[in-house]
């Protein structure tokens, strides 16, 4: 009798352990299909407004600040290379290190001095470019919108002379106009 209802509160056991893990397994479904529909309405693609064309691209100079160049390593570490050791050890007069900061200091001159003229050439160029557009851009309102510039005004074409109707003679009045006298006179010979 005890062995009957143990094997019957195992079985029972066994049942709601089943029972609660189809039931998670199917929250979780469920919990997967929300997350999906979520994500799904997150991620529509949507289009970009036109940029508007109506005025010249005029290119803005960037706020970041220019890079750093490291300095070279002239000498090659000691521990790598014997002979470098040597070299650097058995100079004679000033060592080759004591060179090193002069020759840095005047490449980092001719750079700042060549990136200077680099950047008022570009600025030159950009000014030229953009008075150029100027004189080429008609601020005329062309169906473009938010325009605040006045209209120029145009140029009238010439008046066209008023055209003269011809009178013209169709082939089909001129047949109705025969046929007409023909009828007439058949007619007055049957008279």
């Amino acid at each position: 009798m005890e062995r009957a209802r143990f094997a019957h509160q195992v079985a029972e056991k066994r049942r709601l352990i089943k029972q609660y893990k189809m039931e998670r397994e199917r929250q979780q479904k469920l919990e997967e299909e929300e997350e999906i529909k979520r994500l799904r309405k997150e991620l529509i693609p949507k289009a970009q407004l036109m940029p508007y064309f109506d005025r010249p691209f005029v290119p803005r100079r960037s706020k970041k600040q220019p890079t750093v160049p490291r300095e070279p390593k002239f000498c090659i570490p000691h521990k790598t290379i014997k002979c470098c050791r040597m070299s650097c050890n058995d100079m004679s007069g000033p060592s080759r290190l004591q060179h090193l900061p002069s020759y840095v200091e005047k490449a980092e001159a001719l750079y700042q001095q060549r990136g200077q003229l680099k950047e008022e050439q570009l600025m030159k160029k950009i000014q030229i470019l953009v008075g150029e557009e100027e004189k080429l851009w008609m601020p005329i309102v062309q169906g473009l919108p938010w325009t605040t510039d006045e209209p120029k005004c145009l140029i009238k074409p010439p008046v066209k002379k008023n055209t003269i109707p011809i009178d013209l003679k169709l082939h089909s009045d001129i047949r109705v106009v025969e046929r007409a006298r023909f009828a007439h006179q058949v007619a007055e010979k049957g008279r």
